[in-house]
């Protein structure tokens, strides 16, 4: 890899600008084209970053040889198809949560990426918060002894992103809440647990408000019908055995009857000691008493932001934190919650 690395991002949507934004802010990084269907989107795109060439087709701007790495921010249900072409052209790829929309797609990633020999990561930005990096370095450290249990639990009150959106229709989604929402805790706390591998889940999706009409938000850009219907879930329940005697306790939800505030909360219970995020800190027995301990870093083992790492990953040659065989197996995990509230039994992860 040279010194700089020329950049494309594919889809111009409220996500792509974000990609954007990040690529531009690395010193080693030339932002030089962008592909979205949506000319509207593309020219305003181009307009605010007018070093891009764009792209109505995503599959010509993969042909330029001498584009380096692309980020991929388009609905769920083209992230394989459009990850594989990517890989396949051989460019590194950034790819947006979820990795996929099943754990097949997610296999023929991971796949490709070894056949390919590029790099790719999923874009897990919840691992890289400042609070996540300070609770990671005191598990590292044993502070908690063995972690056995983690409870995540993300309840929005009014957090729908917009009714009628791609988000709430199942065969662009393929998903709601759980692939919006879960999917980052659910990474988040496997990630902190460092355990990936599940035995068995038990799991239950229902959609309470969204097909009243109710618990709308404001996120998400791009046409809004509302004649669409909302056939996806927006809450979800899961238990998670993971192997070793681990387990986790997964709470999603949309739109509910809770606090106006952000009712986002991630629980971590050791041997020796429990940990909590937002705000960080953790929870030890001193003598008869509990002492709370408020971690604060002075330096950051990683970037906050998941492209400035991957941007440094390409350049020295490390393997990004979050691995494919990793994104695969919270994709298996996303896969038995819904088979196991399809079925109403628990699901065996092979």
């Amino acid at each position: 890899m040279s010194k700089t690395i020329r950049a494309g991002v594919i889809g111009a949507g409220a996500i792509g600008l974000l990609h954007m934004e990040s690529w531009k802010k690395h010193p080693h990084v030339e932002l030089v084209a962008v592909a979205e269907i949506n000319p509207q989107r593309r020219n305003e795109a181009i307009e605010r970053y007018p070093e891009m060439k764009g792209y109505d087709d995503y599959r010509e701007m993969l042909k330029d040889k001498a584009l380096d790495a692309v980020s991929i921010g388009v609905p769920n249900y083209l992230h394989a198809p459009v990850a594989l072409d990517a890989i396949r052209a051989g460019k590194h790829v950034m790819l947006d949560k979820p990795m996929a929309t099943s754990a097949a797609e997610a296999q023929t990633i991971v796949d490709a990426v070894k056949q390919m020999k590029v790099q790719f990561m999923v874009g897990q930005n919840f691992r890289f918060f400042r609070d996540t990096q300070m609770v990671k370095k005191y598990c590292a450290d044993g502070y908690l002894g063995d972690v056995y249990h983690a409870r995540a639990h993300w309840m929005r009150r009014s957090g729908i992103p917009r009714i009628g959106s791609w988000f709430t229709q199942k065969k662009f989604a393929a998903g709601g809440c759980c692939y919006d929402l879960g999917v980052h805790f659910l990474d988040l706390t496997l990630y902190l647990l460092d355990c990936f591998d599940a035995e068995c889940v038990s799991g239950l999706t229902q959609a309470r408000f969204g097909p009243r009409g109710l618990g709308d938000g404001t996120w998400g850009l791009g046409e809004i019908n509302p004649d669409k219907p909302f056939d996806v879930e927006d809450l979800a329940v899961a238990m998670i055995k993971l192997k070793g005697g681990k387990s986790v306790l997964l709470e999603i939800g949309w739109a509910s009857h809770a606090d106006a505030g952000p009712d986002r909360h991630l629980h971590l219970y050791g041997t020796d000691g429990g940990a909590s995020l937002w705000p960080a800190q953790i929870h030890r027995t001193k003598g008869q008493s509990v002492e709370t301990i408020n971690p604060d870093l002075a330096q950051l083992p990683l970037p906050e932001d998941r492209l400035q790492h991957f941007a440094d990953c390409l350049l020295n040659g490390s393997e990004p934190l979050v691995k494919p065989e990793q994104s695969l197996k919270v994709q298996k995990i996303l896969d038995a919650i819904y088979e196991s509230s399809r079925t109403g039994h628990e699901v065996r992860i092979v």
